[in-house]
């Protein structure tokens, strides 16, 4: 008997709060969201490669004659420009070969003006015929040995001034100047032609810059595949842009081209070299560095961006909640695009005038009602909420 009794009021207790839950259901408003419409906007896809930065312009400075090194006129690791004073050797050895050229151009100089005299003179003599053919002769042959030897002397003379004039090294290229591999007061080998003439220094350019990056053959082949239907031009044709990043940078803050694409596949890695140009003003960027380089993958198209949080998955299948009419919320299947700019391509499942829910997914499921607390521009929901409602106002 009292079991039946305690068996009846928990059944009481039980259907009293059943009813209760259903009327706090019952009084329970749709939870609020915050709804957006996709961006229609422009595309392209861009695809990523790891690059290595190297310099257009790379110079060993070499001495071209040999001497004692008397000067350094530069601070290692600065920037110089073409012509710039680099290195001066001992200038006096070959300055004292200059003064004795000279003296033998002079000399030869003096020699010909006497054969000339003596040539005028033997021709006057001909006429009335006080000298002999074979002294005519002999006066022609003396005038053109020294013709001959003042020409020779001035030969000796410009190469002994192009040597004077080698004693003092400046640079062929401007950029950035490495470090004294030889320093001053040591005796150092020249020669045009001798592979073992001192290396004082090098110089790389560095502005602009030159980064290189290999390409699979899978997207090679893409990339003429899009040539062919007229998608995306040649880099032999118009620049091809290409946007580069550094390891510490965000984005890709410089903007270059391709600038050259090599003609063969290396069947040995199965990469085709390219090669991007970026201005590189102060120097930023310096040869070796590596960098993340894109380039467009795809021809321009419409396409439609939205926020990437508002994406679920719903075992490993992407949706979106849509929110329709009747302020009822449906989930759809998407196929998503890469990112761009901070947004997620959408490219199959929704429409540009599809209300998106960017805030409050957590509280709803498919099928549920709703009410739009807020609408905003997709650009807009990618901000956080202080920013996004003060932009809105």
């Amino acid at each position: 008997m009292h079991r039946l009794l305690a068996f009846s009021l928990v059944l009481a207790a039980l259907s009293s709060c059943q009813r209760a839950q259903q009327k706090s259901n019952a009084a329970a408003p749709p939870p609020p969201v915050t709804v957006a419409k996709a961006l229609d906007t422009e595309l392209i896809e861009w695809d990523e490669f790891i690059g290595r930065l190297a310099a257009p312009q790379a110079v060993e400075i070499r001495a071209r004659v040999s001497g004692y090194l008397a000067e350094i006129h530069f601070r290692e690791g600065s920037d110089v420009k073409a012509g710039d004073l680099l290195f001066t050797i001992d200038r006096r050895p070959y300055q004292a070969v200059v003064d004795r050229t000279q003296a033998d151009v002079e000399r030869a100089q003096v020699r010909l003006e006497l054969a000339k005299m003596e040539a005028r003179r033997a021709k006057a003599l001909i006429e009335s015929k006080a000298i002999a053919v074979e002294e005519i002769d002999q006066r022609n042959q003396a005038l053109a040995e020294a013709e001959a030897s003042l020409r020779s002397a001035k030969a000796t003379d410009s190469q002994a001034r192009l040597d004077l004039e080698f004693t003092e090294l400046r640079s062929p290229i401007s950029g950035r100047i490495g470090n004294v591999l030889i320093t001053q007061g040591n005796l150092i080998n020249g020669g045009t032609n001798n592979s073992n003439a001192s290396v004082l220094t090098t110089i790389v350019s560095v502005d602009p810059i030159h980064c290189y990056l290999d390409v699979d053959e899978q997207s090679a082949l893409k990339y003429r595949e899009l040539r062919r239907l007229g998608q995306r031009a040649s880099a032999l044709d118009e620049q091809i842009p290409a946007e580069m990043a550094l390891a510490n940078e965000q984005g890709y803050p410089h903007k270059g081209h391709i600038d050259f694409v090599d003609n063969r596949l290396d069947p040995g890695t199965g990469v085709i070299r390219s090669r991007a140009l970026f201005p590189n003003p102060g120097g930023l960027m310096a040869p070796g560095f590596f960098a993340r380089v894109r380039i467009p993958g795809s021809g321009k198209y419409r396409g439609l961006l939205v926020q990437d949080n508002a994406v679920g998955s719903d075992q490993g299948k992407p949706f979106l909640y849509i929110v329709g009419q009747d302020e009822t919320v449906k989930q759809v299947p998407v196929e998503l695009g890469p990112m761009h700019e901070g947004m997620r391509v959408v490219k199959t499942g929704i429409t540009k005038d599809d209300r998106i829910i960017v805030n409050g997914m957590a509280l709803v499921r498919n099928g549920t009602k709703v009410t739009v607390k807020e609408e905003l521009e997709m650009k807009t929901a990618m901000l956080p909420a202080a920013a996004a409602s003060s932009t809105k106002q």
